[in-house]
């Protein structure tokens, strides 16, 4: 266990170590690179430019820059953001909660109901509902998140007024029941295209485990329906299910950055745009880093998860 453990730790922290230099050689090679926003500042000359270069280190080779970005990485030092001159550690903190409740919310509920909704559609395989939830994964799959959020908004917001627009919390109510308010729309929009995955994936997974052998002996005993799905079926079809979990990870956080824009959330991804625009790459690179850090992490336990749950895998 421990020792499956280190080595998945260890290619975690190899595979770290590369997207860090891809991303960071990115965008230092990009054009305008770090200088763009004084680059457009009026009356500012080549020589100013030059000269802000060389006091930000930006004139040494790309493999200096790296490796002493790096090294200050290693030791709790991020950089400052360009915009507000604030530590990027605190800038990214003061972010990372949204972006998580909203993750969180929308995982469970792409879970909780795209399984229940492969299971029953494995069970009633061919009938009406099958049919209904398959042409709707495909719709859900075919179309944006960010139109969806845009219909939400339109409907739910504008012309019924049931939930707010976007934003995480009404200025002045901190009260719970008014984050849920906001949490619900850019979750449901963010959870709808994993509902769709998840009952797709959760539907074939069913219908390979009811075909197994020690499911038909156990109907053949007498063993009840009810008590044969919760104890044998639905158990055996969600091992495959946690690593699609952890999969997902990459996907949830793209969607994220879509839905915050839209809802206007002040999460990680409405961060990371306007980062970019404002070319605050040492913030951009510190949501790099933090997000493939979470992606690894999730990777990670649903890999160890796995092995736990099911004893023919062995932790080596």
């Amino acid at each position: 266990m421990l020792r499956y453990i280190l080595s998945r730790v260890g290619q975690s922290l190899l595979l770290l170590l590369i997207v860090s230099f891809i991303g960071f050689a990115v965008l230092n090679l990009a054009p305008g690179g770090p200088l763009s926003q004084f680059a457009l500042s009026p009356g500012m000359t080549q020589e100013q430019i030059d000269k802000i270069a060389a006091q930000m280190g930006l004139d040494r080779p790309l493999i200096v820059q790296y490796f002493d970005w790096l090294r200050h990485m290693l030791v709790g030092d991020w950089g400052t953001s360009y915009r507000d001159g604030q530590p990027v550690l605190h800038v990214i903190e003061s972010h990372l909660f949204a972006t998580l409740l909203l993750m969180g919310t929308a995982t469970s509920i792409s879970i909780t109901l795209g399984s229940t909704i492969g299971i029953f559609s494995a069970l009633r395989r061919r009938s009406v509902f099958d049919y209904a939830m398959t042409v709707a994964s495909m719709v859900a799959l075919s179309i944006p998140t960010f139109w969806f959020g845009l219909i939400a908004i339109y409907i739910f917001a504008l012309n019924l007024g049931w939930l707010p627009a976007g934003n995480m919390y009404t200025v002045g109510d901190g009260s719970v029941l008014n984050y849920l308010k906001h949490l619900i729309m850019p979750a449901c929009v963010l959870a709808l295209v994993d509902v769709a995955v998840w009952s797709r994936y959760m539907r074939t997974s069913t219908l390979n485990v009811i075909n197994q052998d020690f499911v038909r002996t156990a109907r053949a005993k007498g063993l009840t329906q009810r008590r044969g799905l919760f104890k044998h079926i639905v158990g055996n079809s969600l091992v495959p299910m946690i690593t699609l979990a952890g999969l997902q990870l990459p996907m949830v956080l793209g969607g994220a950055l879509v839905t915050e824009t839209v809802f206007t959330w002040p999460g990680m991804g409405r961060l990371f745009l306007d980062s970019l625009g404002y070319s605050d790459y040492p913030v951009v690179m510190g949501l790099l880093m933090a997000s493939a850090m979470l992606v690894l992490i999730g990777n990670l336990a649903a890999d160890i998860a796995v092995a736990l749950i099911d004893p023919r895998i062995a932790l080596e």
